[in-house]
């Protein structure tokens, strides 16, 4: 079997959430709209599904809306909670780290004249509470700042500068991307003080094509598509039973014992991994799940052709980027060789030592090749 160490991009899906995905579309096949049996029996799945999935949260399942993924539920964060308080100000905040799925809707808005700044990183990845309360204005509308960092681990001050923001701007909106977060770092959208948050099912071992937005209770977003009533006029389209159950059935399955698992492996990697010549961590990560490492001298692109040749699964940074540099870490001002040869390696709670070992021998492998090769 694959050592597979690229969770942060993707997980297998768990066999209870694969079984609930079954059962929903076999035995509970119906529309939720439809006012027969069938329909009522899906209902209540749909219901019970969604109480499931803000329990997970911290949530009331009347402030959870089911989306297709973590980039649905950005870009109506951001285009409606922009549209929202335009008659209040044009101003957005947001950071350099942000996933594309962030910074493309701010950067669309820039476009039609909304003045944005984007707060910086530190050479750790990290970005300050002062720089953010310097940033803050008296018609600033908006801010998206992620919860954890997708490439780096870094744990950002989201708590810190929402209590900030409404301290003073009592009518702003705060939304975070909590896509890495959910499940893995301890959190809840009330304790954060958001008023939007991002979730995503296939980064916690449930399928592709389902997410969820948060939405606090008493925060007026409009619909970012038309269409039907569904997720009470607020998301139209017939809801994706089959993934609602395996999201709900994924959250369930997540034993709370979870996250510790996994950053002790991370922690056995790290010290691992350190023992090859030549190889730098770059990021630690204050997340269980993700850590970031450079092999300068080795373009990163190789490194992870040359592991899959081996069975080893990692990535050079977000796999939306497509083999394009790395936005976040070029923002922490890392020197070229660092850069070229970034690695990110992140973990789920299927993760063996023996996968982590495959993966020291790989690299350590590769190396010693390259040097006899001189």
């Amino acid at each position: 079997m694959p050592a597979y160490l690229d969770n942060a991009a993707t997980t297998p899906v768990c066999a209870q959430a694969v079984q609930a995905a079954l059962d929903a579309m076999t035995a509970g096949f119906g529309n939720p709209s439809s006012g027969y049996a069938a329909g009522k029996t899906a209902l209540e799945r749909l219901n019970a599904d969604r109480a499931a999935v803000s329990a997970a949260l911290g949530c009331s399942p009347e402030e959870l809306f089911f989306t297709s993924c973590g980039t649905e539920g950005d870009n109506w964060a951001i285009q409606m909670g922009a549209e929202s308080g335009k008659r209040r100000g044009h101003h957005i905040i947001t950071t350099v780290a942000e996933h594309a799925a962030v910074l493309e809707p701010v950067k669309v808005l820039e476009g039609l004249g909304w003045e944005v700044t984007r707060l910086k990183t530190d050479r750790t990845g990290h970005v300050s509470v002062e720089d953010f309360a310097a940033a803050l204005r008296s018609d600033t509308v908006l801010v998206s700042m992620m919860l954890v960092n997708n490439e780096t681990g870094a744990v950002f001050p989201v708590a810190e500068c929402a209590r900030l923001a409404k301290e003073r701007n009592p009518a702003l909106l705060f939304h975070t991307d909590a896509v890495q977060a959910f499940l893995k770092v301890p959190f809840t959208p009330d304790k954060l003080g958001v008023d939007l948050l991002t979730i995503s099912g296939h980064k916690v071992r449930a399928p592709k094509g389902i997410g969820a937005l948060y939405i606090r209770k008493g925060v007026k977003l409009h619909p970012l598509l038309v269409g039907g009533g569904q997720e009470r006029g607020l998301r139209p389209g017939t809801e994706p039973t089959a993934q609602i159950s395996a999201l709900a059935a994924a959250c369930q399955a997540w034993n709370p014992a979870y996250p510790e698992h996994i950053a002790a492996l991370k922690h056995y990697a790290l010290e691992r991994l350190a023992g090859i010549p030549g190889l730098e961590i770059v990021s630690r990560g204050d997340a269980p799940h993700i850590c970031a490492i450079s092999l300068p001298g080795y373009p990163s692109e190789m490194l992870v052709r040359d592991l899959s040749d081996r069975g080893v699964y990692v990535s050079s940074g977000s796999a939306c980027h497509r083999g394009k540099p790395s936005h976040v870490f070029a923002a922490m001002g890392l020197p070229k060789r660092i850069l070229t040869g970034m690695l990110r390696i992140s973990f789920s709670p299927d993760n063996t030592h023996e996968e982590v070992d495959a993966l020291y021998e790989g690299l350590s492998a590769i190396t010693k090749e390259r040097i006899s090769a001189r």
